[in-house]
């Protein structure tokens, strides 16, 4: 081991000339690459327990004491600030950096940093003004140059927008400080939608001004205090102008509140027969009967059934009007199956009511040994109800025989329409009793699991009503 010791020596002679040689000196102390290095790791060090405590006091001590959002980002924000701000002080005084000596150097700083960097200062500045006066918290719901969003968090430079599209917007403090800024939790998020509406010159009003009303008041967020209005905005060129003024609870909605109130607005109208006015051109056209056999065998090509008409041809669907099938088709969705294609498999738990708008589905039984054809479902018919209602696995494979269009209802969806119409319980529960074949399948399995009885089936409708309203709350 001797002679190794001298070679450990050096090394350690070098490290230590390397390091602790200074480099140059401020403020009476010696700088070396040791001392830089022990100033950063502090520093740093300071910065974590600075965020560490702004986590703490946002996210545990001020949510315990009960204070809002907004009120603890800018607590936290100035905790974190202050208390960084002397840790960094009482680590370089610590360090034996006089600081008192660095009085003038910083103040000639402070003048370049002024003219070089007068951006970043005004931000700075505004986020500080932002946080004082608190008109805008963390979780408001503002409205700033077409972008609409909750505020997310306030930094000391920019502030940051979660919009509605699901992006980050990053906005300077100081274009919210200088702009106007549409703040709509400044004491509640209820805010006024405004539809305009054009209507013929020959319109009865007095019919224009309750079927608008009629629509507000079916459109379920719009409130009933303050009331809707309908307001005669002027003559246009072609119409006569009007806007129909409601408020909402959530204004954030409002996009959507706004698409469902223009198609009550469109259903109501067509059944008032009020029309609405558009431009029109005359237009000179040639060669007319040649365009009109064109157009006659273009329309017979693309002629098919509409989703909405083959919701009609269901017994259970027979009696929506228009809004009510688009609230059903809003509610549904769409699936397609290729030829063998399999939708769900024996033992499996479903989740969907099930018609089928195209195509054949097959109910395939199937065991170790032999795979057997129950039934088939074709256009016109529907599945699932059973295995929803009873909440038991599917008892066969469910398998497109050719390709197929299905439109499915979730549970929850299912529910919410039952819920909103209860009349449909009862044709659903008269339909699937027409089926009883299908339910003397379940029989015994249904025995098993305690949920019927012999006198179940002699009155089906009345069981499958109870069944429906336990399931779904109804």
């Amino acid at each position: 081991m001797t002679p190794y010791t001298p070679y450990w020596s050096l090394i350690q002679q070098w490290f230590h000339q390397t390091f602790s040689t200074p480099l140059f000196n401020i403020g009476g102390e010696e700088i070396s690459i040791l001392w830089l290095l022990k100033a950063i790791m502090l520093l740093i060090l300071v910065s974590i327990i600075a965020r560490g405590i702004k986590r703490f006091l946002k996210y545990y001590l001020l949510v315990l004491l009960r204070i809002n959002e907004g009120t603890r980002e800018v607590i936290g924000t100035l905790s974190s600030l202050g208390l960084g701000t002397l840790g960094y002080i009482l680590v370089l005084q610590g360090l034996g950096l006089d600081l008192a000596s660095f009085a003038v150097i910083l103040g000639g700083f402070g003048v370049g940093i002024g003219f070089g960097l007068q951006e970043i200062t005004k931000n700075l500045v505004s986020g500080l003004t932002l946080l004082g006066e608190s008109k805008l918290k963390v979780g408001d719901l503002i409205e700033f140059q077409d972008h609409l969003g909750y505020i997310q968090e306030i930094s000391l430079r920019s502030t940051v927008i979660r919009t509605f599209k699901g992006s980050q917007l990053v906005i300077p403090n100081t274009d919210l400080t200088s702009q106007p800024v549409e703040n709509w939790n400044y004491e509640n998020c209820q805010g006024r939608i405004e539809i305009a509406i054009g209507v013929a010159y020959n319109s009865d009003l007095l019919l224009v001004t309750e079927l608008l009303l009629e629509a507000a008041f079916m459109e379920k967020e719009v409130l009933v205090s303050p009331s809707p209005k309908v307001v005669f905005i002027d003559y246009g060129d072609n119409a006569l102008n009007f806007e129909l003024w409601v408020w909402v609870e959530k204004i954030e909605r409002r996009q959507l509140i706004k698409s469902s109130l223009n198609f009550i607005i469109e259903y109501k109208f067509r059944q008032g027969g009020i029309s609405i006015p558009f431009p029109q051109r005359d237009l000179w056209l040639r060669n007319l009967e040649e365009l009109s056999s064109k157009e006659k065998k273009t329309s017979q090509e693309q002629q098919y059934f509409t989703l909405k008409e083959s919701l009609k041809n269901f017994p259970c669907f027979q009696h929506l009007n228009e809004l009510e099938l688009r609230n059903l088709i809003e509610m549904g969705s769409r699936r397609y199956l290729k030829t063998d294609e399999i939708f769900i498999r024996q033992g499996e738990y479903g989740s969907h009511f099930c018609i089928v708008l195209s195509g054949e589905i097959k109910a395939i039984y199937e065991t170790k040994k032999v795979s057997r054809l129950l039934f088939s479902f074709n256009q016109g018919q529907y599945f699932g109800e059973l295995p929803l209602l009873l909440e038991i696995p599917y008892p066969t494979t469910m398998i497109a025989a050719k390709d197929t269009n299905l439109f499915l209802l979730e549970k929850p969806c299912f529910q919410n329409l039952l819920s909103q119409y209860p009349h449909l319980a009862t044709e659903v529960a008269s339909e699937l009793a027409k089926r009883q074949d299908t339910l003397e399948q379940y029989q015994q399995t249904l025995k098993e699991m305690g949920l019927i009885d012999d006198q179940s089936f002699k009155d089906p409708i009345t069981w499958i009503r109870g069944r429906l309203s336990k399931i779904f709350n109804l």
